[in-house]
């Protein structure tokens, strides 16, 4: 195991912080699909930007959790990814319901 994941499963020990990165999984789970599409679809970060007209300095801040992106974008994101964008609302479970 990596050192820093031995760092982190030992700060998710703590409660209050274990419920702070769990209030993150959506933000992370929306970064890791983006990039996941990207690259199943062979395309660079230039290349989806020139195919999308989104800067390729602004695709690599949302791909880094550095920028906050509007539902229009994330749909031009996946048109130039020849894919559709897919959201969805599911019941939070009492453990994992947080103030967003």
């Amino acid at each position: 195991m990596s050192e820093w994941k031995k760092f982190r499963d030992g700060q998710l020990k703590d409660p209050e912080v274990r419920a702070e990165y769990d209030a993150l999984e959506p933000e992370f789970a929306i970064i890791q699909a983006m990039i996941d599409a990207r690259k199943s679809s062979g395309l660079t970060q230039k290349q989806l930007a020139d195919r999308t007209g989104i800067a390729q300095g602004d695709i690599s801040e949302i791909e880094n959790g550095e920028a906050n992106p509007t539902l229009k974008t994330l749909k031009r994101l996946a048109f130039g990814m020849d894919m559709r964008l897919k959201l969805e609302f599911l019941p939070a479970s009492k453990e994992t319901r947080t103030n967003p």
